[in-house]
């Protein structure tokens, strides 16, 4: 039993070595085919790969090649064009040395011709002198010729001729220039009487006098009541607040403000109208409402002055200038109107300057700004001329405006001809009938004082106020007083009346003496 098991065992082993053995056999026979397989493609693929770099090596060696030849030809093309900028520079070299050569063969030829024009120059030269030296000579003994004759030396006949050229120049000029002024000054008379008329004509304007007073019209009684105040404190506080004095009496429906000073009156008018608009009054809101008056006032001041300047159509004017100009609203002269005025006197100068065909932007701008010096509230002691001149200098305008301000009452000695124009169209505007006012009895004093001052010197005979008080004419006695003792006259008269008088604007002093010979034939 155990041994046909053990047979059975030995058998089934030597059947399992044997179909290992033949698997190993046949596995080994599968494996060398495939390796052989494996190695006959591998032969294929080394072949191609062989074939494909031999391929490349000969694009690349293509490539290579036809590159260079590029670089070649790029580089014979520069070669061919720095050629071709080579032989340009040497034939533009070879046209002006030929042109050189021409040049210097001109210049040659020039030379020798100038040489020998030089020479004959000599030549010549030296013939004139000789033929001068002959006529000096000549001139010489025809001089001592005409000395003998005359018995006259040469300095003496020469003074003698000019002498008698200058006299006979002089009657001619004389009498020539006499004629010329004659002419001049009737045309002149003619042509200016014709200007100032047009002029006047065409800038016609009404004027509104001034006043001190201000008249604020109320709805009823009632309200005065409440503007007086408890013990009369609101009206105070108005008054201090204000510097207008408040007249309340027993006048209907009116409340009077009376100040000297426009701007304090409309600014006290104002405030009394917001006020009693607003129907609280007590002196705290009157001093907010006061406050508050006085900036829309300032603004209101140069809105009239922008506006002003672009009525006239005046440009580049300053800030400050614009502000005082704004201001003339609120400053009067004689009872007239200051901005009135200005206005009035910027349109006539206008006017007359385009008549006479000078600037009439710069004379419109002078006229305009002619009594500047008048605005100021620290008034300096200087006339309101030379004060506006100041301004005018102080803000860059043109040097022409600021001399018209400032001679426009002969302050300072006039250099242009605007000036003049400002002058005259000032003293147009102020003297036209209801322009200005005065009280009459004053005024009349003040002109009988004058002339009772100049009569007070010793050897006054006579003295005249005229033109409403501008000058004053003293006629004195000829054998009392000389004319070195008339001119101390009129300069003592005229610091009198500056010291001890008020007159508005200057006063002209002369002083007439004159000598006269009487006989009777019987």
């Amino acid at each position: 039993m155990d041994t046909s098991i053990i047979m059975i065992l030995v058998g089934v082993l030597a059947g399992a070595v044997a179909g290992s053995a033949v698997t190993y056999f046949l596995f080994t026979k599968a494996m060398k085919g495939k390796v052989e397989a494996a190695e006959e493609k591998a032969k294929i693929i080394i072949k191609d790969a062989e074939a494909d770099a031999e391929v490349m090596k000969k694009n690349k060696i293509l490539e290579a090649k036809e590159k260079f030849l590029a670089l070649k030809a790029e580089h014979e093309k520069a070669i061919n064009e720095k050629d071709k900028i080579i032989n340009a520079a040497e034939n533009r070299i070879k046209q002006k040395e030929n042109t050189l050569s021409q040049k210097l063969e001109q210049t040659q030829r020039k030379q020798q011709e100038y040489e020998s024009l030089q020479a004959n120059l000599k030549n010549q030269l030296e013939i004139l002198e000789a033929k001068k030296e002959e006529l000096g000579k000549a001139h010489q003994r025809q001089v001592e010729q005409l000395e003998k004759i005359s018995g006259l030396s040469v300095d003496q006949a020469k003074s003698q001729l000019v002498e008698a050229l200058k006299a006979e120049a002089k009657t001619e000029a004389m009498s020539y220039i006499k004629d010329i002024m004659e002419e001049a000054k009737l045309t002149a008379n003619k042509e200016s009487k014709k200007i100032v008329i047009q002029t006047i004509q065409r800038v016609a304007t009404e004027h509104a006098i001034e006043n001190a007073v201000t008249v604020f019209n109320i709805e009823n009684d009632e309200v005065k009541g409440r503007i007086i105040g408890r013990e009369g404190r609101n009206i105070r506080a108005l008054e201090a607040a204000t510097g207008v004095e408040i007249i309340v009496d027993d006048t209907p429906e009116t409340i009077i403000l009376s100040g000297f000073d426009p701007v304090r009156r409309e600014m006290a008018r104002l405030a009394l109208h917001q006020l009693v608009s607003d129907g609280r009054i007590h002196p705290a809101r009157i001093e907010e409402v006061v406050a508050k008056v006085k900036r829309q006032l300032e603004d209101e001041i140069v809105e009239v002055g922008k506006r002003t300047t672009i009525d006239l159509g005046i440009h580049g004017l300053a800030p400050e200038l614009i502000r005082m100009v704004g201001r003339m609203k609120y400053r009067s002269s004689y009872g007239q109107n200051l901005l009135q005025h200005s206005r009035e006197v910027a349109n006539l100068c206008a006017t007359m300057a385009a008549e006479l065909g000078l600037n009439v932007k710069l004379a419109k701008r002078a006229g305009l700004l002619h009594d500047i010096g008048k605005v100021p509230d620290d008034e300096p002691d200087l006339p309101h001329a030379i004060l506006g001149m100041k301004l005018a200098e102080k803000f860059k305008e043109n040097p022409e405006v600021c001399n018209a301000i400032g001679a426009h009452h002969d302050e300072i000695e006039m250099n242009s001809m605007i000036s003049p124009i400002v002058q005259v169209c000032d003293a147009i505007s102020g003297a036209r009938p209801g322009a200005r006012r005065e009280v009459v009895a004053s005024y009349i004093k003040r002109l009988k004082d004058m002339e009772a001052l100049a009569l007070s010197y010793a050897g006054v005979e006579k003295t005249f106020a005229i033109q409403a008080g501008r000058e004053l004419r003293v006629i004195v006695q000829s054998e009392k007083i000389s004319d070195k003792q008339a001119e101390v006259l009129s300069f003592d008269i005229a610091n009198r009346i500056q010291t001890e008088m008020t007159y508005p604007g200057q006063v002209k002093v002369t002083v007439i003496r004159e000598t006269r010979s009487v006989n009777y034939a019987k």
